[in-house]
């Protein structure tokens, strides 16, 4: 089986425009969160959420292809569009053919959704936007990127609420380390600004009234986000040839399911999935420095997070370093494991392992090394990023310093 590289890297989210002012603000300790804009506060109980300020289409698209395309949609372009600059792909016949696009939503177009509802229920209009179904569907990313690049080898979408952008990047790293394809795009992106997700969130009773402080004691719940990551994936030995930067490899995928609840995590759950990461990259869990935690601030992930780290790791658990990017970019629902996995791929390659921000007070439960609101220094050979989602559905990516 061939080594699989990461060559190319795309961000937008509330910490940056793209992926050096992503990596400027985690190196920083920076939070994106502030008061929501793009949806009225006056109808939520929470306040905070971590947008892209500011955000307008045109710099990106004419009008005429972001009619076309909601915002989470175009999130995904932005990104790949990045992702593929930076990887210096030179597109031949050969390779727009056989090169794969993988990504991951949770909600997809649901601000066009919204839209629509509101046309219907509350104006008593009798039409829609006669977009509203393209836009709305889930693999419009997908769709999207492809048409962007002109790629035609198998492109699809997966959707796992909180986990569907890390299961898209392990689908697209066993593609590309299997030798069904040359080059993968994969990753994620999420909008979830528009009333009616905000209230459904609202009545889940899980998002901060203020900030988000992973394995703190007085954690009060998640912040939600948005934006979207895209990697580039390649063989590492063809990415060698051609005079790639490798940012990281991806060594090692694995994935469970809880099979008890529907929202509740599984300690059990957890650790299979990093187990089977470990087992996929052929890795002793001593080799591992440092982890990604989907660390979600809620009163119940966070301690069952840690438990499901010290069940696999032991002893080690102890000396491991381990931070959750969420208190800075928000929770971004199906992007979240992009961005995440693209957090842990900058730590690795730079020596600076992000911290977990709006930290206050050691929580008993949560008793490991989360490298509390400063970045640190730190050369690391492996780490694990981390995914658990709402349905019990588990994805585990492992990393290797490139």
């Amino acid at each position: 089986m061939r080594r699989v590289a990461i060559t190319g890297m795309g961000a937008i989210c509330a910490l940056g425009r793209n992926t050096a002012e992503f990596a400027e603000a985690l190196r920083e300790g920076r939070s994106g969160i502030a008061p929501i804009e793009s949806a009225d506060r006056s109808q939520l109980r929470f306040q905070n959420g971590a947008e892209v300020r500011g955000y307008s289409h045109q710099p990106y698209f004419d009008d005429r292809r972001a009619d076309f395309m909601d915002r989470f949609a175009q999130f995904a372009v932005i990104a790949a569009r990045e992702a593929v600059a930076d990887a210096g792909v030179s597109w031949t016949p050969e390779l727009r053919e056989t090169a794969a696009i993988i990504t991951g939503s949770c909600v997809g177009g649901q601000s066009t959704e919204d839209i629509g509802f509101r046309e219907l229920y509350k104006l008593g209009h009798s039409r829609v936007h006669p977009l509203t179904i393209p836009k709305t569907m889930a693999n419009a990313g997908a769709s999207h990127i492809s048409m962007e690049f002109g790629i035609t080898g198998p492109s699809f979408t997966i959707s796992t609420a909180c986990s569907s952008s890390g299961h898209a990047i392990g689908q697209a790293f066993w593609m590309v380390r299997a030798g069904s394809t040359d080059l993968a795009i994969a990753g994620g992106s999420e909008a979830t600004f528009s009333l009616g997700i905000l209230k459904a969130w609202e009545a889940m009773r899980v998002v901060s009234p203020e900030t988000c402080r992973p394995f703190s004691k007085d954690r009060r719940g998640m912040i939600l986000g948005e934006g979207g990551a895209m990697l580039v994936l390649e063989p590492l030995e063809i990415a060698r040839a051609r005079g790639a930067r490798i940012h990281a490899e991806i060594v090692g995928f694995g994935m469970s399911s809880d099979a008890c609840h529907i929202t509740q995590p599984s300690a059990e759950g957890a650790a299979r999935a990093m187990r089977a990461a470990l087992r996929d990259a052929g890795l002793a869990p001593e080799q591992i420095g440092y982890i990604n935690a989907h660390g979600t601030a809620t009163l119940a992930n966070d301690p069952t997070e840690v438990a499901a780290i010290r069940s696999v790791f032991g002893p080690h658990a102890e000396r491991l370093a381990i931070s959750s990017t969420k208190s800075m970019h928000g929770h971004t629902l199906g992007a979240a494991a992009a961005l995440e996995c693209l957090a842990a791929a900058l730590a690795l390659r730079d020596g600076v392992l992000p911290p977990t921000a709006n930290f206050t007070e050691p929580d008993p439960q949560c008793d490991l090394d989360v490298i509390p609101n400063h970045a640190r220094r730190a050369q690391v050979e492996y780490a694990l990023s981390n995914s658990f989602a709402f349905g019990g559905l588990n994805a585990v990516l492992a990393l290797r310093k490139g």
